[in-house]
């Protein structure tokens, strides 16, 4: 019996998040980028997902990855970070994912609606699959199994 194919997943980090668990805790939680890739890749094992974590702070890089992810038919998990709020490159970019028919999901350690007004509109989210927003580290939790119960029909 072979084992069971699993899905590609890219989950996309952008400025600043490398700077998790010492960059304002008390908003954005005390765990490391490093601490949520490595449970981003256990919860993708435990959903037939094949979690590939990235981040950079460049939009550049940003853009070039998810147009990776369209060439290698590939879903993705994006945390724009600041970004959300004024990158148009980076919405095109998304856009190209979601027209594609690939799945994105848009995620936020915070929720943005709760904070300073600047961070209340997301340029990405009219493009996105959908949004999950406000859960710390769950946030990520939550749009893998999301990804894995619409695309594997896992309960």
């Amino acid at each position: 019996m072979t084992a069971p194919a699993t899905l590609p997943v890219v989950v996309l980090n952008g400025p600043n998040l490398a700077r998790l668990g010492v960059r304002e805790p008390e908003i954005y939680g005390i765990m490391t980028l490093q601490d949520i890739a490595d449970r981003c890749r256990t919860w993708g094992q435990e959903l037939d997902l094949d979690v590939d974590v990235r981040q950079t702070d460049e939009e550049s890089q940003l853009v070039a990855w998810l147009h990776q992810a369209v060439d290698t038919r590939t879903h993705v998990v994006l945390n724009p970070a600041a970004f959300t709020h004024y990158s148009y490159a980076l919405r095109d970019a998304a856009a190209q994912v979601t027209t594609s028919g690939l799945t994105l999901i848009e995620i936020h350690l915070s929720n943005p609606a709760t904070r300073e007004t600047f961070r209340h509109h997301s340029v990405v989210a009219g493009v996105a699959t959908g949004t999950i927003a406000g859960f710390g580290h769950l946030s990520y939790r939550l749009a893998l199994t999301a990804l894995a119960t619409t695309l594997l029909n896992k309960p």
